[in-house]
């Protein structure tokens, strides 16, 4: 009867085990996040989990002020990571949101940099378009 016991025990605890892996491959482990920035529509983030399920999410280009690289101290070290700054209603100059991008693979700065400068050209673009329209 006690083997019986331990053996239900131990079946129990491998079952509980290979449940928890498999809710932690299904909805935290991000296998790949992607940006996607077109200049007349938005930004498209997209997360791709180990289990193969994707999450994405769209800001509206009216809605953003800037992307910038922010910093911040973590565990003794500093970490950099890229961020959109959305627009407030209310106050056209504000910041409303913030809204953090790469957060599980955490690219070094100099790859963040190359994506800085890339959103940033097409945000120039953006704010340029209006302007030169109306000159002929």
């Amino acid at each position: 009867w006690l083997v019986l016991q331990n053996s239900m025990v131990l079946s129990g605890a491998i079952f509980i085990t290979l449940i928890g892996l498999i809710i932690y491959l299904h909805f935290v482990k991000i296998d790949q996040e992607s940006l996607l920035v077109i200049g007349s529509l938005g930004i498209q983030l997209t997360s791709s989990y180990a289990s193969g399920k994707e999450s994405t999410t769209f800001i509206e280009m009216s809605r953003v002020k800037d992307v910038v690289i922010n910093e911040a101290i973590y565990m003794q070290k500093v970490i950099y990571y890229l961020c959109i700054l959305l627009k407030d209603p209310q106050d056209p100059q504000g910041v409303s949101e913030v809204v953090p991008l790469f957060q599980s693979s955490q690219p070094r700065l100099d790859c963040l940099m190359e994506v800085y400068k890339s959103c940033q050209e097409i945000l120039d673009q953006r704010k340029e378009a209006p302007q030169s329209s109306g000159i002929k």
